[in-house]
């Protein structure tokens, strides 16, 4: 299979950024991307690093991105497209900022916030927890106390930290401190993790907002955290909604179904009361 050299060399950077790839796989992957920066031939390269990456791979033992790697550059079928990271590990721009919301399964976090204008980029992942490179096994397990999460890089000349706020309560259902709709378990808990002072705070105001605006009967629960390390899911779950169109909307249409249904139940609440 003949390689696309700038193709390989993104997927190799990406592999080294990444915090899940292992210390012996980034060294391979450093060798290969040096050498063909150098200006050694492409798919001698990638030849000799998947004779290298081939015993591991034989016992699926590669870490999961790596695994996709080898999948691709073996022109395995089931191999899908790489994720590009790579934004998430650069330094912002002085017009970015981040924002990491937990809303129950990521695969339904991606797709309201990155199909809009001014949103650079999201990335799924685990946060919150005390396990390095968590795997989505073990969170899903609730072995490592992460949840899953998205990593939102947004431009600050179009949105605010607040209007991101908003458009989460309107995702989620804040009243529920076990999971969302279907996913169920503290892996799958709402929490706001912010990343500074400012966030705190926007965050806490619409967060009372919200409990005083009578549209929920239950408390507001959604918990407000500091944000720590946030681990990259694996290829697989990065923009579910893409790879996996119909089951992508089954899964959404459910969850908007609730979500519906809760808010008719607020207005009906509010009828009551008025009349």
């Amino acid at each position: 299979m003949k390689q696309n050299q700038e193709e390989v060399l993104r997927d190799l950077y990406n592999l080294i950024l990444h915090p899940g790839t292992r210390d012996w796989e980034r060294s391979l992957m450093q060798t290969a991307k040096t050498q063909i920066e150098s200006g050694a031939n492409v798919d001698n390269q990638i030849a000799k690093l998947e004779a290298e990456l081939r015993p591991l791979a034989l016992r699926n033992n590669l870490t999961p991105d790596v695994t996709d790697f080898y999948l691709k550059i073996t022109d395995n079928a089931t191999a899908e497209n790489t994720f590009d990271t790579s934004k998430h590990y650069q330094e912002d721009a002085p017009y970015q900022a981040r924002a990491i919301f937990a809303g129950g399964c990521f695969w339904c976090m991606v797709e309201p916030f990155e199909t809009k204008e001014g949103i650079i980029s999201v990335l799924s992942g685990y946060t919150g927890g005390h396990v390095d490179n968590p795997t989505y096994e073990q969170v899903l397990g609730g072995y490592t106390g992460h949840v899953e999460a998205v990593e939102i890089i947004f431009d600050t000349r179009i949105w605010s930290y607040k209007a991101l706020v908003e458009l989460y309560w309107q995702l989620t259902d804040p009243t529920d401190s076990d999971g969302q709709m279907a996913d169920r378990g503290s892996n799958y808990r709402p929490v706001i993790f912010v990343m500074d002072e400012e966030q705190r705070e926007i965050a806490e105001r619409e967060k009372q907002e919200l409990a005083e605006s009578g549209k929920y009967k239950r408390p507001i629960v959604t918990a407000i955290e500091p944000a720590t390390t946030f681990w990259p899911a694996e290829n697989f779950h990065q923009q579910f909604y893409r790879k996996n169109p119909k089951r992508y909307k089954k899964i959404q249409r459910t969850r908007q179904q609730f979500l519906a249904f809760q808010r008719l139940q607020t207005r009906i609440r509010g009828w009551k009361k008025r009349s």
